[in-house]
């Protein structure tokens, strides 16, 4: 019986930890991950600059990084922020194309490189792997239409959008709930499109209402569905 890699096997260090892998034969990942280059980065590091070449694909073993790129007026916007099991880059790596954001580092962060050639023949020789790759796009645009909706909304709604964004893409369950990084509010005012002090007002009511914890590393949101109910 052929061997198949599964996110939750002992056998497989953290560093391919990546839906991408999901069910594929395990000498196929062993194979696409022997160029891989691993490196710790500090925060705040730059990863990729908008309009670079890419030359590789990034995987993220452990930390956080941000997307970010800049609206026609100069100012910085977050389009999202991804954390370990996910990947980045893989657009410039298939449409050969110079790259269309920025990456950053917000923790110290751990990231796997694997050389876009490797990448490319991956997609081609597993079909399983393209279709692991579409349904990340797909999830991905389908957070960003929500997003996009919820730009006339209320305060209150789009910050309550913004944790649950955070929590279907890198919550983690806890003892007391879903929890996700307790990310500066810089980081939450860009992704939500408020000002940041608005930002921190509106988490100060969801703390008092109970429907969020702050930790100085986590946000703890004890009932998913009620604060879902907060976005009008």
């Amino acid at each position: 019986m052929e061997d198949r890699y599964s996110l939750h096997s002992p056998t497989h260090p953290p560093m391919i930890s990546t839906p991408l892998f999901q069910g594929l034969p395990s000498k196929v990942v062993e194979a696409a991950l022997t160029h891989l280059v691993t490196r710790t980065h500090p925060a705040n590091q730059v990863i990729l600059l908008e309009n670079d070449w890419g030359g590789s694909v990034y995987f993220i073993i452990d930390g956080w990084v941000k997307i970010r790129t800049y609206n026609l007026e100069g100012k910085e916007v977050t389009l999202n922020i991804i954390g370990k099991g996910e990947l980045f880059g893989e657009m410039a790596a298939l449409d050969e194309v110079p790259r269309s954001t920025d990456v950053i580092t917000l923790t110290t962060t751990i990231i796997g490189s694997m050389p876009s050639q490797d990448f490319v023949k991956l997609l081609q020789t597993e079909p399983l792997a393209g279709m692991r790759l579409s349904q990340l796009m797909a999830r991905r645009l389908r957070q960003v239409n929500r997003r996009l909706r919820l730009r006339e909304s209320d305060s209150q709604s789009r910050v309550a959008d913004t944790l649950l964004f955070l929590a279907e893409g890198q919550g983690k369950q806890g003892q007391a709930g879903t929890e996700i990084p307790n990310l500066p509010h810089r980081e939450l005012s860009s992704l939500s499109g408020l000002a940041r002090e608005t930002v921190t007002r509106v988490l100060t009511k969801l703390e008092k209402k109970g429907l969020i914890q702050r930790k100085p590393e986590t946000i703890c949101i004890p009932d998913l569905s009620a604060l879902e109910k907060m976005i009008v």
